[in-house]
């Protein structure tokens, strides 16, 4: 078994340079993007991709191509390069790089429980989950009709299962419900990563502090969004939002107490580093946020590569690589639907 300096100058070696630089680990390089903009073709994205490590993937691919086909291959060869990692990782590495794909598990049971609840097959319903947080009882959560049946059938066995208490007060899984119980359910697994973070202690606390603080700012800004306009009453949100992060508490009561934009963006404004990325913001452009959200993720998560000896550029490698292929979807999409006049308004660039 590898210890975690092998691990960290495997990754140093290797990947980080790929994150920093652009070389190998299937981390693309600008002159990639510029050549996969050029593309008239999903044919000819495949072959751009020829050369980077995503080429075995698709290699065996027939065409025509679809975009889920190649979204699918390059996703394939994340799972593999984090399921090696983790398979040679000592503890308390093993553990951290679990913490990771909890939100994963996260995502999929609410995917699952929300495509029941409007009669989806349960088969294509498994194929859409992110393969980083599959669980052997996935598949079983079709068959619960409430929170407690939710629980006692099939995440009582999961890692989640210390996150659930709090969701088990309802009992219909409608829409409404869902939405609280994921919000839930991100709150604790949060709270949960960032305390274990601290047990760690030294480069690791303090790096995934700041990056778990991002991560439950950006949680408590979009639910107050989301739930505008909804019965959710300003108690409700701020309970779903998480105990930690730079606009813990006050920014929470002023977010809590938001009913548009302008409040939210009045609220997140008076925390100086998010002052800055609303500056990138014309008022009424809400619909940009999640791109600048992006950005400043994949800024932060780069940073991250400036410090030696910790956990936290294993999260990053993952986000990063995440990211990746949000972009290499969007990009063949846009060529898909012969919307390229649009690739640029969809790309993170990660560097």
């Amino acid at each position: 078994m590898y210890g975690f300096e092998a691990l960290w100058f495997n990754i140093k070696d290797g990947y980080l340079d790929g994150v920093v630089r652009g070389h190998r680990s299937g981390l693309l390089t600008t002159a990639d993007y510029n050549n996969l903009c050029q593309c008239e073709t999903l044919d000819d994205i495949k072959l751009n991709l020829t050369g980077t490590d995503y080429g075995p993937y698709l290699a065996n691919e027939p065409s025509p191509l679809h975009t889920t086909t190649i979204v699918d291959r390059c996703t394939e060869k994340l799972v593999d390069d984090w399921n090696k990692m983790r398979a040679n990782a000592d503890e308390p590495l093993g553990e951290f790089m679990d913490y990771c794909t909890y939100g994963h598990m996260i995502d999929n049971v609410v995917l699952i429980v929300t495509g029941t609840l409007h009669e989806r097959d349960v088969h294509e319903l498994l194929e859409k989950c992110n393969p980083l947080g599959m669980f052997d009882s996935i598949a079983t959560l079709a068959v619960a009709s409430s929170m407690r049946e939710l629980y006692r059938l099939v995440l009582v066995d999961t890692p989640l299962a210390p996150y659930f208490s709090e969701s088990l007060s309802a009992e219909d899984l409608d829409e409404m419900n869902i939405e609280i119980m994921r919000n839930t359910l991100y709150k604790a697994y949060l709270d949960d990563f960032a305390a274990f973070c601290r047990r760690l202690g030294g480069a690791t606390a303090e790096v995934m502090g700041g990056l778990l603080s991002f991560e439950a700012d950006r949680r408590a800004l979009n639910i107050t969004l989301n739930s505008i306009g909804t019965e959710l009453t300003r108690d409700d949100r701020r309970k779903l939002y998480s105990n930690f992060g730079l606009l813990y508490p006050h920014g929470h009561h002023e977010l809590a107490a938001a009913e548009d934009f302008d409040q939210i963006r009045s609220a997140m404004e008076k925390c100086p580093p998010y002052q800055a990325i609303f500056t990138k913001l014309g008022f009424g452009e809400s619909q940009m946020l999640d791109k600048v959200l992006f950005e400043e993720e994949v800024r932060r998560l780069c940073d991250t590569f400036e410090q030696q000896f910790h956990y936290s550029v294993f999260f990053a490698y993952m986000r990063l690589r995440e990211q990746e292929i949000r972009n290499i979807m969007w990009i063949a999409e846009c060529v898909a639907q012969d919307q390229k006049i649009r690739i640029n308004d969809g790309i993170v660039y990660l560097f």
